[in-house]
């Protein structure tokens, strides 16, 4: 068995170690190339190609997989099966068409709902009440392969999308290992995926990221779970960029003050500061200030000046 693993970020990185303790014949790891990262712009490579430089494995970094050369380099591998993981980029049916056992994806939700690039994140923010891993065939559609496995997992209110990128990461792991023995054995089952119950999860952009204050408190709630610790959620203040990290929806007086506009500051103390939004109100835990740190708001609090009635979200530059 020669095996080919695709992948990029920390998700995948415990199902490349779950095929190398499984003594699996891993040929080579093809992953992105490396990117500038940090105010420095500092060249880093992904997550995935230090663990697999660190297993003494050859690394391939194709800028386009779609390209001829990088198609032409994994047929040289000669691999019985290609195993991706969050790889980032939609293969070829050149490239689907080499290993003699198919292509096999550890996708991050529970197909057919959430196909695409950021489906932890949208299912927290959109308030699902739990999410899984899908191991499936791959098919030249954007995650639209048969489905071979799944495995489901509660989202709960104290997770971000950091605690359930690490619970799916070595959930998918272990699936990954209950279900390679029959798919190289011939013995797997697979079910097409039901395409008219099918939703999307694109990858985020800076829109996703800003609060809208007229949503609900529990909207903006997940909404700043599911970007947390990645991207962040943002507002503005004094029309500068406030993020926040952290923030609870209070059980006393959910309403909020009904009188206040949406974004409105109605207290600010050492709970931390609560706005008014749409429907209830928020309480703001951990903030970052434009050009400071992250810290806890009732801290912030103690040297910032910030009355009851400002607005956030004002409309100012961000």
């Amino acid at each position: 068995m020669r095996i080919v693993f695709m992948g990029t970020p920390d998700f995948a990185v415990p199902s490349l170690k779950l095929l190398l303790e499984q003594q699996y014949n891993v040929v080579a790891v093809v992953t992105q190339p490396d990117r500038p990262k940090g105010r420095k712009k500092t060249l880093t490579p992904p997550p995935v190609k230090e663990a697999a430089l660190s297993f003494g494995l050859p690394v391939l970094q194709p800028e386009r997989m779609r390209s001829a050369d990088a198609v032409a380099a994994i047929a040289e591998l000669s691999p019985d099966l290609i195993v991706t993981a969050a790889y980032g980029q939609i293969l070829p049916k050149a490239l689907l068409d080499i290993p003699r056992l198919g292509c096999i994806n550890v996708h991050g939700s529970l197909l057919p709902k959430y196909r695409g690039g950021a489906p932890i994140q949208r299912s927290i923010i959109n308030g699902e009440a739990s999410t899984g891993v899908t191991i499936m065939y791959m098919a030249e559609g954007l995650d639209t392969g048969d489905m071979i496995s799944v495995v489901e997992l509660p989202i709960t209110d104290e997770d971000t999308s950091g605690t359930m990128f690490e619970k799916l990461s070595l959930a998918g792991a272990e699936l990954l290992g209950q279900t390679l023995p029959a798919i190289i054995s011939g013995e797997a089952k697979s079910v097409p995926q039901q395409d008219e119950l099918a939703t999307y999860a694109p990858n985020l952009n800076r829109e996703d990221e800003r609060i809208d204050w007229t949503k609900s408190a529990r909207a903006i709630f997940n909404q700043v779970r599911g970007l947390s610790p990645m991207a962040g959620a943002f507002t503005s203040l004094n029309g500068e960029v406030f993020k926040v990290w952290q923030c609870s929806v209070p059980v006393d007086g959910a309403s909020g003050n009904t009188a206040a506009s949406p974004g409105t500051v109605i207290a600010a103390d050492n709970n931390g500061i609560r706005v008014q939004t749409g429907a209830g109100a928020l309480v703001l835990k951990v903030i970052q200030p434009a050009g400071k740190r992250a810290m806890d708001a009732a801290d912030w609090l103690k040297g910032a000046r910030l009355e009851t009635g400002t607005r956030l979200g004002d409309g100012g530059a961000v």
